[in-house]
This record gives structure tokens, C-alpha cells and sequence, in this order.
């Protein structure tokens, strides 16, 4: 397997059509504030390059974490995957076809659930296989539902709306939800950041459980080291905004099905940990005295 920041040099095709997404030279920009009115009012800003000539290949079935300090555009980046956002310039390619707006091909799991309230948990999850598969039969949704919840752990509160479950429990059903309508790759914005730290370390090793039963290619946005490490095959670190830019791609070697002892334990933990911790100590501070400096 190969993920690899790309420089014009080693950029060919043959990469490019192996590799399930492909970034080429993707830069984001959002347009400032710079009508008659912003001027008058002195709320005029400029235009803000959020991310800058990202270059990234992601293979089949590869678990991919993008981690960086606050601000460094990691979600902006996954919403140009998820084509919910567009870029300003360069190529999105996903098995060798352009991404221009969302796809059933995509499953999104968000931080804030994004749940439909009024809904029980069986029907936020057969709402998205109706949606894309309105075609099925209905037994052949309550199937596909029935299977899902039972693939998170959820069975027994099929009937309970989202306001008589958990934090955990809710993003179980975004999970299910989001791999329900069988996509090609799960994206995941934070999923575990509103959750306390118990149950975000059960999560953790629930989606590991679940990432090693389905094996879709999953690309998380994530603040936490150990969460990286834990879950992925490759981290993919980037350097503060604006204009960030990846840094460094690192291989993680620990073998799978993992489990948390298992891989605390192995010989290049300390080191891997220890390199992320610089990484974001120094952007982090850098960004700190950026700020400073205005």
C-alpha cells in the first residue's frame, strides 16, 4: 500500500489510476468580505487560502487519519472528498472520476451526529436507504437497517429517538447510517471530539471492530494522537494555517485486528507518538505566535 504526499516529479498516471482518491495540487480559497458596505462599516476582509497545493493518494481499503493544529483546514479538505465543499483549483479524483458534489459512493460521519430528531434510531438509518435505494423492497431496507444496528451494538433501542439516547449511542447511528448504504469510503469529521473519554476509548475500539468486519477505505479528521494511532494505517500530518500545507505522511506498523494494549506496547509507539507530539507543539506554537504578533 501506498499514500504519499506527490510532488510534480513523481506524479504519473499509473498513481493516479491505482489509487482510490487523488488529490492533485488542491488549493481552497475563501473570498473575503470586500463590498461597498464591508468598506464602510470597516468589515472588510481579505481572501483567506485555507489549504495550498495538497498532492495526496489514498489506496483501497486503507484507514487514513489527517491530524494538525486548530485552524489548518483538515476539515476543509474532507468536505472537498465528501464534495460538499469545492476546491479552487486542482483535481479531485476518486477511482479515476472527478468529484463535483456528494455521492452515495461517500458516507459521512459528523461530530454533532446530525441526526433527525424526530426519528427513532431504526429510522434515521432506513430514512438514508430509502434515500439512496428507493428502489428496494422494504423488507429488503428492514433488512439492511436490522443488519446495521446490530453491527454497532445498538439492538434494543431501535424505537428511541435521539433525545433518549446517549452521546455514544447517537453516534452509533450516525456510523450505521453512514455505512447502511453500503459506500466505497467512510469519512468521519471528529467523531469521537464531543464524547467524554470513556466512552470515546469504547467508540475507538468499536470502530476498529467494525473498520476490520466491513474493511472500507475510512478517512478521519482527528485531534488525538492515541486515536490515530490506534485506528490508522497512515497519518497524514499538516502545518498550520493559512495556506496549510501536508508535512509528513507516516507509515503506522502495527498489525491488525489491533487492540490498545497491543499496540501501546509495540516497539515504535513511543517513537511515532513522540514525533506527532513535535509536530503539533511546533505548529501550535507557531500559530500562537502568529497571533501575538498582530
Amino acid at each position: 500500500m501506498n499514500l504519499s504526499v506527490s510532488s510534480p516529479s513523481n506524479i504519473n498516471h499509473q498513481t493516479m489510476t491505482t489509487s482510490q482518491i487523488s488529490l492533485r495540487h488542491v488549493s481552497k480559497v475563501f473570498p473575503g468580505r470586500k463590498g461597498w458596505l464591508n468598506k464602510l462599516t470597516g468589515q472588510a476582509t481579505s481572501d483567506f487560502l485555507a489549504i495550498d497545493d495538497i498532492n495526496l493518494d489514498i489506496e483501497h481499503n486503507t484507514f487514513v487519519s489527517i491530524i494538525g493544529p486548530s485552524g489548518c483546514g483538515k476539515s476543509t479538505l474532507l468536505n472537498i472528498i465528501a464534495g460538499l465543499s469545492s476546491a479552487t483549483s486542482g483535481s479531485i479524483l476518486m477511482n479515476g472520476q472527478p468529484i463535483a458534489k456528494p455521492g452515495p459512493d461517500r458516507g459521512m460521519v459528523f461530530q454533532n451526529y446530525a441526526l433527525m430528531p424526530w426519528m427513532s434510531v431504526e429510522d434515521n438509518i432506513r430514512f438514508a436507504v430509502e434515500t439512496v435505494y428507493p428502489k428496494i423492497s422494504p423488507k429488503e431496507q428492514s433488512r439492511i437497517v436490522k443488519e446495521h444496528i446490530q453491527l454497532v451494538g445498538l439492538v434494543g433501542a431501535e424505537k428511541k429517538r435521539p433525545n433518549e439516547i446517549s452521546g455514544g449511542m447517537r453516534q452509533r447511528v450516525g456510523i450505521a447510517r453512514a455505512l447502511a448504504i453500503n459506500p466505497q469510503i467512510l469519512l468521519m469529521d471528529e467523531p469521537f471530539g464531543a464524547l467524554d473519554a470513556l466512552t470515546r476509548g469504547f467508540l475507538q475500539d468499536e470502530v476498529e471492530r467494525i473498520w476490520e468486519q466491513e474493511r472500507k477505505t475510512a478517512i478521519m479528521i482527528t485531534h488525538s494522537i492515541e486515536e490515530a494511532l490506534l485506528l490508522s494505517d497512515r497519518i497524514v500530518m499538516m502545518t498550520r494555517g493559512p495556506a496549510a500545507k501536508i508535512d509528513e505522511i507516516l507509515e503506522v506498523p502495527f498489525p491488525r485486528p489491533r487492540d490498545r494494549t497491543t499496540v501501546e506496547n509495540h516497539p515504535a509507539y513511543l517513537k511515532l507518538k513522540q514525533e506527532m507530539e513535535e509536530h503539533l507543539y511546533r505548529e501550535t506554537r507557531a500559530v500562537e505566535a502568529a497571533r501575538l504578533s498582530r
